[in-house]
């Protein structure tokens, strides 16, 4: 079956941008991979780091135990997400692995650098796929297959610098807003944090609001939606393939 491997920066940031458009792809038939490059040992004024990376860490399995993903390990503790030469050796060994036919990823720009860094990670690891002469760690055979990358909403809609990021691909998520909800729900750590200043289940809200937003940007299309940017397809594909548009049909709406 064909496989898209979601690739982002921290536990629930996947449930956060990403989970919706996943779990229409199941429903498609295709294997579903989930990664975390930091392990989320940064999110908490209250456990101490190893017991914050242990919890986090089975967060994002049950995570990924409800929706029926596949998960990968974290390679990175927050803040110390760096486009580097070892890092990057690590991440081109699990693309090569995994073999996606989709990558999604963060926006190129984003509010931090933890999602700017794991972007490029993503971007270049999908690149790389098929360099037999390019160092991976452990060292891992290329595969030759296409492969489509896209990059999902910048946190607040927006660049670093307040500029407006507008998506030109819409994914429906309302009939998967349950399910989103439910992942990130499992990261109780991220409530027991954000309750803190935010209120109770803030960060719930917040991400309704967020896919309600996005929906707004559809021009009313769909109520609640994922937005999308596909990456210019040269040196990822031999033709500007869209499989994500192939694959989910009248779930996927293209503003221009």
């Amino acid at each position: 079956m064909p496989t898209v491997f979601a690739i982002a920066a921290h536990p629930d940031d996947i449930e956060i941008v990403m989970a919706g458009t996943l779990a229409h792809l199941k429903d498609a038939g295709w294997d579903v991979h989930y990664m975390n490059v930091a392990n989320g040992c940064c999110g908490s004024t209250v456990h101490d780091r190893n017991e914050l990376i242990a919890m986090r860490r089975e967060e994002a399995r049950e995570a990924c135990r409800i929706a029926g993903f596949t998960f990968h390990p974290s390679i990175a503790n927050d803040m110390e997400v760096m486009y580097d030469r070892p890092t990057l050796f690590k991440m081109s060994a699990i693309v090569r692995e995994v073999k996606p036919s989709i990558v999604l990823t963060h926006s190129p720009v984003d509010y931090m650098e933890d999602h700017t860094n794991t972007c490029r990670l993503a971007t270049t690891a999908a690149f790389a796929r098929c360099m037999p002469n390019f160092h991976c760690d452990p060292p891992t055979l290329p595969y030759y297959d296409d492969v489509t990358v896209y990059h999902a909403q910048p946190h607040g809609n927006c660049d670093p610098l307040y500029g407006p990021i507008v998506p030109n691909l819409f994914v429906d998520v309302g009939p998967k807003l349950d399910l989103k909800t439910e992942m990130l729900a499992a990261h109780h750590s991220q409530k027991l944090w954000l309750d803190q200043s935010q209120g109770m289940d803030s960060y719930l809200t917040t991400m309704h609001e967020l896919m309600r937003s996005v929906g707004r940007l559809s021009g009313g299309k769909f109520e609640f939606a994922e937005g999308w940017r596909r990456h210019l397809h040269l040196g990822f594909s031999a033709e500007p393939v869209d499989p994500l548009t192939e694959a989910l049909g009248s779930r996927v709406y293209h503003a221009r």
